[in-house]
């Protein structure tokens, strides 16, 4: 897994690796550009009219760098534009000027607003770096409106101009307001806040060549999860394994007007791996799940009432479980019998209703969205404070939590954050969190540890809408649910 790390670290990688890589700062740059220029080619096409604009920094020598490179790519409609508000240049920034004297790409300076081109098309920002801190001047501002409103694509180069990426102001931002921004060797966490869309609207990050030992050297709470890492935690399926093996989970969920969300948590739970599911319904609509789902048996509430003798390795409930009386005695009876258990949708708003909070065991799981988590731990204005509060309630209820999001936190019992890297906006549709709890669930009844089932769950399920996407705009819950099997194969031929 990636740490996330600030920036004042990432300028300590950048003088790590040009003293033990024997490169010079110029030799980084050229990297960066050729690393940024390979990402930018996938967006725009050579037809369109590029305009870059750069400070005098490095992030501005980035920028010319890029305007030759994108150049020597046939790229044949390129400006350049300096945004002349600092007398002194960076080192590499007059080198890679330079560098641009003897092709036929035009240079001009930015010494006013009224200087600024009227004829946009796709814009580079390269004009303040993460290195910003502190407030715009009015130049600078007058500028980035200029940009916003006259721009019909702005790519931001690492990050976007006139942004304190470590503590972005929300309120009364003034910077750029990118497309498109590409990040060098990390993604910034603040890019996984729903908040960031004011700054850039979709994001990625290239490999620049920064000495990865000693980035990961740093201590952090905060890690972006790849692929690699679920991998390595999937176990391999042995010779003479049976149902048994891979655990029974009780399903408790489902309501006369939700029934649909049993029956999506049930099937994920298929086919996500787990031996035996049985699903807790009322006696009525037995009939209803083994039509949808033969594989699933069914019993009533007063069967798990009656006797103490159970085989479980796990439980999911709230699903489409109501609030009704019905479904607070099925909760009642998971809160006394402490299985590995995952608490979602319905189950959550009653502890929250019902203020059993406290009473939820040691080592469970909760996958609640944002309203969900509101309403269990109080009102939050911003997703960094909703992140801060979640990490400080996982240590304290010694629980896992799953805080749904498109990039979806999964905080650990030690305050550390997980970021899922999977999942994508065409899966916003009814049912996607039964069906993660479903996967999760199954995770948890193979014998994982909770944390290792959250992180298993959040990543095939997001990587089964990736894949789904490829194909369809919208992706329903249901195809999800059976895109998980086949997700999870693939990474198995991965690790074998």
């Amino acid at each position: 897994m990636l740490n996330f790390v600030s920036n004042e670290i990432i300028r300590k990688a950048d003088l790590y690796t040009i003293e033990n890589q024997g490169i010079s700062s110029t030799q980084l740059m050229e990297r960066a550009a050729h690393a940024f220029v390979k990402r930018f080619i996938n967006l725009v096409g050579k037809t369109s009219k590029i305009t870059i604009f750069c400070g005098k920094g490095n992030n501005g020598g980035d920028g010319l760098a890029i305007a030759r490179l994108l150049h020597e790519k046939a790229y044949e409609t390129i400006s350049v534009y300096i945004v002349n508000a600092f007398e002194k240049e960076s080192k590499d920034f007059t080198i890679n000027k330079e560098r641009l004297q003897n092709l036929k790409i035009p240079i001009s300076k930015i010494n006013h607003p009224n200087d600024f081109p009227t004829d946009l098309d796709v814009v580079i920002d390269a004009v303040l770096g993460s290195g910003f801190k502190g407030v715009l001047n009015p130049f600078f501002s007058e500028i980035f409106r200029k940009i916003n409103q006259n721009s019909s694509y702005i790519v931001s180069v690492d990050v976007p101009s006139g942004l304190n990426i470590d503590q972005p102001e929300l309120e009364f931002y003034e910077g750029i307001q990118a497309h498109f921004t590409i990040s060098f060797q990390r993604p910034k966490l603040f890019f996984m806040f729903p908040e960031s869309i004011l700054f850039t609207k979709k994001f990625d990050f290239v490999d620049i060549g920064l000495d990865e030992n000693y980035l990961q050297s740093f201590a952090s709470q905060h890690f972006y999860i790849e692929e690699k890492a679920i991998v390595d935690r999937l176990k391999l399926k042995k010779s003479f394994s049976h149902k048994g093996t891979f655990g029974h989970l009780l399903l408790l969920a489902g309501s006369p007007k939700t029934m649909g969300a049993a029956l999506l948590c049930a099937k994920s739970a298929l086919f996500s791996g787990a031996g035996l599911v049985s699903a807790c319904l009322e006696k009525e609509y037995f009939s209803v799940m083994n039509v949808f789902l033969p594989e699933i048996m069914c019993i009533e509430i007063e069967d798990l009432e009656k006797t103490t003798d159970h085989n479980y390795q796990a439980i999911a409930t709230g699903p489409g479980l109501g609030k009704d009386v019905e479904a607070q005695k099925k909760l009642e009876w998971v809160l006394n019998n402490p299985y590995p258990t995952v608490f979602d949708a319905d189950a959550l708003n009653l502890i929250a209703e019902k203020n059993l909070l406290q009473k939820i065991p040691q080592k469970s799981i909760i996958t609640p969205h944002l309203k969900e988590f509101d309403r269990l731990f109080g009102k939050h204005h911003n997703w960094q404070s909703r992140l801060k509060t979640a990490q400080q309630k996982a240590a304290e209820l010694q629980c896992v939590i799953v805080l749904k999001n498109q990039y979806t936190f999964i905080c650990d019992t030690d305050q550390n954050v997980y970021v899922n890297s999977t999942g994508n906006p065409s899966m916003a549709q009814g049912g996607m969190g039964d069906v993660l709890t479903g996967c999760v669930a199954a995770f948890l009844a193979q014998g994982y540890p909770p944390l290792d089932a959250a992180l298993l769950a959040c990543y095939v399920h997001g990587k089964a809408g990736d894949l789904l996407h490829l194909r369809y705009e919208t992706t329903p819950a249901s195809l999800i649910a059976e895109q998980i099997s086949k997700t999870i194969k693939d990474l198995y031929a991965q690790k074998r």
